[in-house]
């Protein structure tokens, strides 16, 4: 039987906030290509295979600020949580100077095994987490490597993505940030807004509010990090929550 592909805690805790963590894991099942992508281990220990740091943080900030949090347990490159069904990145071929064979060779089968599989039992679990609290509010968190391959070294400590669809909490929360002295990436290092990811799905499509937090992954590599990013960040979410009268 398979094990869960993801990992919940605190699922009666009584905030509004729901923490969730989409990427993170680098676990390949063992049904997908025998458990090998195709990949050197040393890739798949970066952040092309997961958010490093981000599922210590997640569960760290859930408990702080007395919220339920679901994570994922399979690799972002198996199948990726934070794509829309009809995404053409849902199974990366190529990803910051890595080929990954096993996805090469996926078909349209294959493709729907792990949809079936671990994609949609996910958000059948985060839809469900998400409905249990009628004032529900979500927060992502993910993380991101300093620098990739060929590119400049990135300048911020966190960045907060939010949807131009949705500003109740970004921007307060891009300048509180800000405020604290931390270099802050309002809407970097990428794009607030994809059609049909896991923040469009739960959050926007429902109307709660909501805003995505990205740690550089060097500052939360360990476990001293993720407490420490998890005290700074969650007073700060509460007061833009509760300041926000969303």
């Amino acid at each position: 039987m398979d094990t869960p592909p993801f990992t919940i805690e605190g699922e009666d805790r009584p905030s509004r906030w729901l923490v969730t963590c989409d990427h993170a894991t680098n676990r390949v099942p063992p049904w997908v290509n025998g458990g090998d992508l195709g990949i050197a281990a040393p890739d798949m220990a970066r952040h092309i295979a997961y958010d490093v740091g981000a599922a210590g943080l997640a569960s760290a900030l859930a408990r702080r600020l007395d919220a339920p949090v679901i994570r994922s347990d399979f690799s972002r490159l198996v199948i990726d949580p934070n794509r829309g069904e009809d995404d053409p990145t849902l199974l990366m071929r190529l990803y910051d100077g890595t080929v990954i064979p096993a996805n090469r060779r996926a078909d349209g089968a294959e493709r729907e095994r792990r949809l079936d599989r671990l994609y949609r039992p996910y958000h059948r679990e985060l839809a469900r987490l998400a409905a249990a609290h009628p004032a529900r509010a979500i927060c992502a968190v993910h993380s991101f490597t300093p620098q990739l391959k060929g590119r400049p070294l990135r300048p911020w400590l966190v960045g907060i993505l939010y949807s131009h669809r949705d500003e109740r909490l970004g921007p307060a929360m891009v300048q509180a940030c800000r405020a604290r002295g931390w270099i802050t990436g309002d809407n970097e290092p990428y794009s607030g807004h994809l059609d049909g990811d896991s923040i469009d799905t739960h959050a926007l499509a429902h109307g709660r509010p909501n805003l995505l937090i990205e740690v550089r992954n060097d500052l939360i590599r360990d476990a001293g990090g993720q407490e420490l990013w998890a005290a700074r960040l969650a007073p700060v979410l509460e007061s833009v929550l509760t300041d926000s009268g969303a």
